[in-house]
């Protein structure tokens, strides 16, 4: 009862300040209420995180209240999504000062935030599926910001036709989840029991609906189009998509964990996730521009996180969205002072440098090898021992094998080193928040996990092939390839912004 109480008293208060903030931005649509008001708009909006926060602390207290599940999961993403942007609206006060759509902006900015972090505490399908709907709504609107310029106008109906379709999706998938279970509180309908009505054909007709409701707004491969046209919009519009916007398959799929249970959905799931990376890190490798740049990273990281969930990893994807979300907002709010200085540099050809590199390789092969052998049947340890491999091989590199001597050597091995201590350090954090309230499903086949890897591994070693090869017919082909995946449609894409024109006469 008392239990029932505090929960209660949470939620209550978390509704207040989350209204309080939305009729606060709603009050900043008023021409007659000065522009010096937004300080005060962000004294309220940051009322709701700051009540997440204290709930999260107390997170061992989870239950349900009415059509709310107040787990920790659903607090942690209340928290991350609203304090994102509650830091990126305080960036957009100087920021968008003097664009038209300034009150607008932070209108639509508070509504799309509120809207995504109740999609998370809903315990009820048809509540989940409707905030997450004004969610998209909002996202679409903050695209097409600057309605007069044709091609934020474009973008925002390529978005638009995409949600939409992911949307649907969900939609039809929850609606035949509660006609075979007859339920539509989430706890209840992902019961054993319940799930027991569900015949084979009917759990992976709802599998795959969820994954294609997840891969659209996670910009996967072949719908990555969304995400590169929509640059066009504000910077600050570009960060928040990655609060719980962009990565919100991560939550959707650990939501919906006990539905998968490694059947072809799952392996469809890892397939095109996989594509994605390798798609994604092309993109991002041969664009120069900044914002492309950081869009193909996403589309590649969005993969791996995808990879995550399909081998049951949800945790670790968990961590992921939410330490990518942190990363890659920072790098787009700092896009407008990303000047880069090239320096030619000889160290690496000093041959004391190719020792450290080849002695980086080998110490990645054996910590990547050692992890695997940990758990080898687990398709998971094998990705994961791949990555670990993989980046402690470059890291190694950037930091240690091209250090400036033996401080600058030793600098990069601290650095190394006191990385990894913080990650572990939040993994276990994670790990005690979210044990409890998430679920881990069935594995892919192990034949199909090996596939995936050496998908991986040949995607790498073209990488690789390409930059010794440059000169040659293949690699002028691939990299006109991934430039062309990399560009927007000739309708979203102008030269110069022509909506000023009208300024000019």
């Amino acid at each position: 009862m008392l239990v029932s109480l505090y929960l209660s008293s949470l939620l209550t208060l978390f509704f207040v300040m989350l209204i309080a903030s939305g009729l606060s931005g709603l009050l900043f649509l008023h021409p007659r209420i000065p522009l010096s008001f937004v300080r005060i708009h962000l004294v309220i909006v940051a009322l709701p995180p700051l009540v997440s926060l204290v709930a999260l602390a107390n997170s061992s207290v989870n239950g349900g209240v009415g059509p709310w599940y107040l787990d920790s999961l659903a607090w942690l993403m209340a928290f991350f999504i609203l304090a994102i942007g509650l830091i990126i609206q305080r960036f957009s006060v100087r920021y968008l000062m003097g664009d038209r759509s300034y009150r607008k902006y932070f209108t639509l900015f508070t509504f799309t935030t509120g809207a995504a972090s109740i999609a998370w505490l809903s315990a009820d399908l048809r509540f989940m599926i409707i905030s997450w709907g004004a969610t998209l709504i909002g996202l679409t609107f903050l695209i097409r910001l600057n309605s007069t310029w044709k091609v934020a106008t474009e973008a925002a109906k390529v978005s638009s036709r995409l949600f939409i379709l992911s949307w649907v999706s969900l939609l039809i998938a929850m609606i035949w989840l509660f006609q075979v279970t007859g339920q539509w509180q989430i706890s209840s309908a992902l019961t054993t029991e319940s799930l027991a009505h569900l015949g084979s054909w009917e759990r992976t007709g709802i599998n795959l609906l969820i994954i294609l409701a997840v891969i659209i707004p996670a910009a996967q491969w072949p719908f990555q189009r969304w995400l590169i046209e929509s640059i066009v919009a504000p910077t600050p519009v570009s960060a928040i998509m990655h609060a719980g916007l962009v990565n919100a398959g991560g939550i959707m799929l650990t939501r919906f964990s006990p539905l998968f249970n490694g059947d072809i959905a799952s392996i469809i799931l890892l397939i095109l996730a996989s594509i994605s990376v390798l798609i994604g890190s092309g993109i991002s490798l041969v664009q120069v521009d900044y914002k492309r740049q950081l869009v193909g990273s996403t589309i590649g990281q969005m993969g791996f996180m995808l990879i995550q969930c399909a081998l049951g990893a949800y945790i670790a994807a968990i961590i992921h969205l939410i330490l990518h979300g942190l990363f890659k907002a920072t790098l787009f709010l700092q896009a407008g002072s990303a000047v880069r200085r090239f320096e030619v540099s000889n160290r690496v050809n000093e041959r004391s440098s190719y020792l450290w590199i080849i002695a980086g390789r080998i110490l990645g092969l054996v910590a990547g090898g050692a992890f695997w052998l940990i758990a080898p049947g687990e398709g998971y340890q094998l990705i994961s021992a791949l990555i670990l491999g993989w980046s402690l091989s470059v890291s190694w590199t950037q930091l240690v094998a091209f250090g400036e001597g033996r401080i600058g050597r030793i600098t990069g091995l601290s650095f190394l080193g006191g990385a990894a201590l913080i990650y572990f350090i939040i993994h276990n954090i994670f790990y005690e928040w979210l044990h409890t309230s998430v679920f881990q499903s069935v594995q892919p086949p192990m034949s199909v996990v090996i596939i995936v890897v050496c998908l991986l591994i040949f995607g790498s070693a073209i990488g690789t092939w390409g930059v010794r090869n440059r000169s040659s017919v293949s690699f002028a082909v691939l990299y006109l390839w991934l430039v062309q995946l990399g560009e927007a449609k000739p309708k979203s894409v102008e030269s110069h912004p022509n909506y000023l024109k009208q300024y000019l006469s």
